[in-house]
């Protein structure tokens, strides 16, 4: 921001100058969508999924999203409990799937404390177009999903010396 300029000074004197954006809020975001659609052509698939994106409303299981460089990325789900056999990973329409069916099983067992969850779950993540899921590996309770950028080969670095 230059020396002397109006945004300068209003910001020296805690004044804050609204933009476009800050008119909008919570109670008029459709008059904001509307502006932002009306011009774009062939961009509903891109808006369905930014407000489709966190259609989960549970926590359950949880989960770290590791970056390991700026192609590859780990999703580090803990399944506590869990056997191999009762965990389902798959993709479809551009979404990453991760089911646990376990089977409700009575029994007499007095708990003190349960603090070990052990129920069945969906959990979804929507990838990006070019996010593919490289490996599935479920070790000790963990499941881990690498998912890497596809680079197309113009874009790769290439050494010539």
């Amino acid at each position: 921001m230059p020396k002397g300029s109006t945004q300068s000074n209003l910001a020296l004197k805690g004044e804050v100058q609204m933009t476009d954006l800050m008119k909008y809020n919570a109670a008029n975001m459709n008059q904001l969508l509307d502006r932002i659609t009306r011009n774009s052509i062939g961009m509903e698939d891109y808006f369905d999924r930014i407000f489709t994106l966190h259609e989960t409303t549970s926590n359950y299981p949880p989960y770290n999203l590791v970056s390991v460089n700026n192609v590859t990325s780990r999703l580090e789900i803990a399944l506590a409990g869990f056997k191999k056999k009762e965990v389902y990973v798959y993709t479809q329409d551009g979404k990453l799937f991760i089911e646990g069916q376990k089977e409700d099983k009575e029994t007499e067992t007095n708990y003190v404390h349960k603090g070990v969850a052990q129920r069945s779950f969906t959990r979804s993540w929507t990838l990006s177009e070019d996010t593919e899921v490289r490996s599935v590996i479920f070790e000790d309770g963990l499941l881990s999903v690498e998912l890497g950028k596809v680079v197309p080969e113009a874009h790769k670095r290439k050494d010539y010396l």
